[in-house]
């Protein structure tokens, strides 16, 4: 399918055009056609908070620069940040539905998001606090493929509800969520139904020679079926989003002399938490090539294993 872009009006938010109450992104249930996966960003001077009224949303705070402190009536946790989403994993902290919670800028400005999903029930652990020492990172693919994934919102790891979430880290010249993959059908141990949400974040590679006013970019790519048509081509930059309600998605691109990062939130209406993708099958036959190829040795970006 060649892709026009006719979609991105109506999935594609470019940073600040969801600004409000404070936050510079905002994505929920408001947007129509959109049900199950929220995401709240914003920045913060030291000592500044935001706070997330009580509701059916369970929610994952994750630092996306600088250290921030989470509160709510399950307990408290200071969030041992990072001086970028580019430097390693980060702290995290869950939080289930029915709580208000407050995020505060903790020892110097920070950026901070909300990850949230709809939840059937209150969850326990009601209140997790996750350092990063015990997030999983997966280096995935090979070659041009390689990235870096931060698992640490994903079953096995991280207990909730219904909410997914990870980061993934390519860097410049790779390709990501490649081969393009959906899960938009409950197909018993094979496929599970999940909207998502992409959060993209940009840096010019370390070392490159780029002048003032270089302009990092990466690029997103979301196809459907005849049956379920959705066309998106977007390229992003650090604060856009991405919205993928069904259809395969991938590849996200980031351009040689460009670093991507992208926050993944997912949920959907299925009574299993898993995360289950169909590859394309007409691209999928690009996995078995990766045997034959060495992981991208950038990564980790962060220099962590």
């Amino acid at each position: 399918m060649n892709g026009s872009g006719a979609d991105n009006e109506r999935w594609v938010r470019a940073f600040g055009s969801t600004r409000q109450d404070g936050w510079d992104v905002v994505i929920d249930d408001g947007i129509e056609g959109w049900r199950h996966t929220s995401l709240y960003a914003a920045r913060l001077a030291e000592g500044e908070s935001r706070e997330v009224p009580a509701g059916e949303w369970e929610h994952l705070v994750v630092p996306l620069s600088g250290s921030v402190t989470v509160e709510c009536g399950h307990g408290k946790a200071v969030l041992a940040g990072r001086p970028s989403v580019f430097a390693g994993p980060t702290d995290v902290a869950y939080v289930t539905r029915d709580t208000a919670l407050t995020v505060t800028a903790t020892g110097g400005p920070a950026r901070v998001a909300v990850c949230g999903a709809q939840a059937a029930a209150p969850h326990t652990p009601s209140f997790r606090h996750v350092e990063a020492a015990e997030v999983p990172v997966e280096l995935r693919g090979a070659g041009t493929a390689s990235r870096e994934v931060r698992n640490f919102g994903i079953p096995g790891v991280l207990d909730a509800d219904s909410l997914i979430a990870c980061e993934v880290v390519t860097p410049a010249g790779n390709w990501s969520s490649y081969p393009p993959h959906k899960h938009d059908e409950e197909r018993e141990g094979v496929e599970t139904e999940l909207e998502e949400i992409y959060y993209f974040e940009t840096q010019v590679e370390a070392g490159a020679p780029a002048p003032e006013g270089a302009d990092p970019v990466g690029y997103q790519r979301v196809y459907g079926t005849d049956d379920r048509p959705i066309d998106v081509v977007a390229e992003v930059r650090t604060g856009d989003v991405v919205l993928v309600p069904h259809g395969w998605h991938g590849p996200a691109m980031a351009p040689p002399g460009y670093d991507l990062y992208y926050l993944n939130v997912m949920s959907g209406p299925g009574d299993q938490r898993a995360w289950l993708i169909c590859d394309d099958p007409a691209h999928g036959w690009v996995r078995q090539t990766w045997t034959t190829q060495d992981v991208d040795p950038r990564l980790p970006l962060g220099g962590q294993s």
